[in-house]
């Protein structure tokens, strides 16, 4: 078998071009590593879609319902000592859910759906209850991740959370 010699010289234009070409796709990876950053979410604690603590866990009295707005839930302190962290969100069309303390429900302001404490539907539209967040516990104060919402289709009273 014949070999023939490879030419290891390369011309001037040749070079050029692998050198632009090099610099072409170092510069495409900046843009695309500059891109996905872009993209990503820019979440500081304490704001919605992070975790954030709530408060103390004393200053939520049994039977009480607090809206922590920058987080956009219901925090539920349940008449047993429970915690549920109810999204303010109706699940019919989106709507921001007010507390209503004279009625003791949450009622929704576009078609009247309504919710009690935990978030059970008690008039439709609403096609199931209010979704959650999970509640933690750190050093007393109640912590809520507003990053992981939990779609759920009743009350299971796995879903209260006690200190």
């Amino acid at each position: 078998m014949k070999t023939t010699p490879v030419d290891e010289n390369i011309s001037r234009k040749d070079f050029l071009k692998i050198i632009w070409a090099g610099l072409g796709g170092v510069a495409l990876l900046e843009f695309g590593g500059i891109f996905l950053a872009y993209l990503q979410p820019r979440l500081a604690e304490g704001e919605f879609g992070s975790i954030l603590s709530a408060g103390a866990i004393d200053d939520f009295p049994p039977g009480s319902i607090t809206h922590i707005t920058n987080g956009r839930f219901y925090l539920a302190r349940l008449d047993d000592g429970g915690f549920m962290a109810l999204y303010h969100r109706c699940t019919h069309l989106g709507c921001t859910v007010p507390w209503e303390q004279a009625e003791n429900q949450f009622i929704c302001p576009c078609h009247n759906s309504k919710f009690d404490t935990r978030g059970d539907v008690l008039n439709p539209p609403a096609p199931r209850p209010l979704d959650l967040f999970p509640v933690a516990f750190v050093e007393g104060q109640v912590v809520v991740d507003t990053g992981k919402t939990i779609s759920r289709q009743g009350f299971d009273p796995s879903q209260v959370v006690y200190a």
